[in-house]
C-alpha cells in the first residue's frame, strides 16, 4: 500500500496510522486458571505506534523502552499527543474548537504534535 500510494504521488497527503488498544506484557504470563497456554497478556503502560506519509518523516524513533519493554526510558508520549499529531498532518489547528448552546469552545485537542516527525 505504501509502495502504491508513493508511486501515485499521494503519500505525502495520506497518514497511514498502525496503533493497538494495548501493548503486550513485557515477561510471557502463566495464567492456569485463565489460559490454557503460557502468553502474553494486554499491557497499558507502553506500546508500538507507527506512523507513515501526510508529511511524517520516515525512519524516526522517537521514544524508548526501559530494557526489558515495560515502561517508558525516554521521551513518553501520551494519547492526547497522538491525536495532535494526527490532527495537525490533517491542518486541523490546536485552536479549533466546537461551542456548545451556551457559547463555551470545547478544544478539539489538547496534546502538542510529537516532537520530530514532522
Amino acid at each position: 500500500m505504501l509502495d502504491d500510494l508513493s508511486e501515485s504521488g499521494l503519500l505525502d497527503d495520506t497518514l497511514i496510522v498502525m496503533a493497538s488498544e494495548f501493548g503486550r506484557t513485557p515477561k510471557i504470563t502463566l495464567l492456569p486458571a485463565h489460559y490454557k497456554h503460557p502468553g502474553r497478556d494486554h499491557w497499558g503502560a507502553l506500546q508500538s505506534v507507527w506512523l507513515a506519509g501526510g508529511g511524517v518523516q520516515g525512519g524516526r524513533v522517537i521514544g524508548a523502552s526501559d530494557k526489558i519493554g515495560a515502561y517508558p526510558a525516554d521521551s513518553p508520549q501520551r494519547p492526547e499527543n497522538l491525536a495532535a499529531t494526527i490532527y495537525d498532518a490533517l491542518g486541523i489547528p490546536a485552536t479549533a474548537a466546537w461551542y456548545d448552546q451556551f457559547d463555551r469552545p470545547h478544544h478539539l485537542y489538547y496534546g502538542e504534535p510529537i516532537r520530530g516527525l514532522s
